[in-house]
């Protein structure tokens, strides 16, 4: 057990480096999800289904992580976890004969394909004059790479619950980027569209910042984005947090 980390005074300055969630924060997974969705499984109601996706997604993790504890088992990438959950929902939504084992790995493969929400690439580039900019996602690396070759994300470094074997929000994600790069955690930010994920990275001792997303879950289910206490920045996008780290 990691114990909390009294929190430090925010000082911009001493910041070394900002590590971005990525699913909802950087890239549209609900967006991305649906079209693909709406590409190989046409009159399939696509954003209900990218939803039950990504609702598989913290328990797929969580039963990971308690077999781990239990000696039961070794670390699994999310790319396993995925194709795991899509085969419940395909079920679910009466369409498994739909597609062959080839065609669920392309499916699979679509969150490899997500696109970057319009500010991510322009913001991270201008974090990176000042910054060492990296993602902390539990996506797996390969996931992460490819996302960011296609979507023409300038990060520094790919860190990843793969590297620390451990799913944010277990405390070792985000220590783990400060131990990466030999900083201290107050000198690490966590810039991510979730609440949760940010206290989390507070407890450890990070700065953090929240991003507005608030189309992550489609128009049509609108996301409230309000402030909340404790986080040191609340702005709309990247380029605005950009903006108020002087970059």
């Amino acid at each position: 057990m990691i114990a909390a980390v009294a929190p430090a005074a925010f000082e911009p300055g001493a910041l070394k480096v900002v590590a971005f969630d990525v699913f909802g924060t950087v890239v549209d997974w609900h967006g991305g999800i649906a079209a693909e969705v709406r590409r190989m499984l046409p009159g399939v109601d696509a954003e209900a289904f990218a939803f039950a996706w990504r609702a598989g997604y913290q328990p797929a993790m969580r039963g990971v992580m308690e077999r781990m504890a239990a000696g039961e088992g070794g670390f699994t990438l999310i790319d396993e976890l995925h194709r795991g959950i899509l085969e419940t929902v395909l079920r679910d939504f009466g369409v498994a004969d739909r597609l062959d084992a080839e065609a669920r790995r392309e499916l699979n493969l679509a969150w490899h394909r997500l696109p970057p929400w319009p500010d991510a690439a322009e913001g991270l580039a201008r974090l990176r004059r000042r910054y060492t900019v990296c993602t902390l996602s539990n996506g797996n690396i390969g996931l992460l790479t490819e996302m960011a070759k296609r979507g023409g994300l300038p990060w520094d470094c790919i860190l990843s619950a793969e590297v620390f074997k451990a799913y944010k929000p277990d405390p070792r994600t985000y220590l783990g980027v400060a131990a990466v790069f030999d900083v201290a955690p107050s000198q690490v930010m966590l810039a991510a569209a979730h609440h949760d994920d940010l206290a989390a990275a507070r407890v450890c001792g990070l700065a953090t910042a929240y991003i507005q997303r608030p189309l992550e879950f489609g128009a049509a289910k609108p996301k409230d984005v309000s402030p909340q206490p404790g986080n040191d920045l609340h702005v709309q996008d990247i380029g605005a947090l950009a903006d108020a780290l002087g970059c």
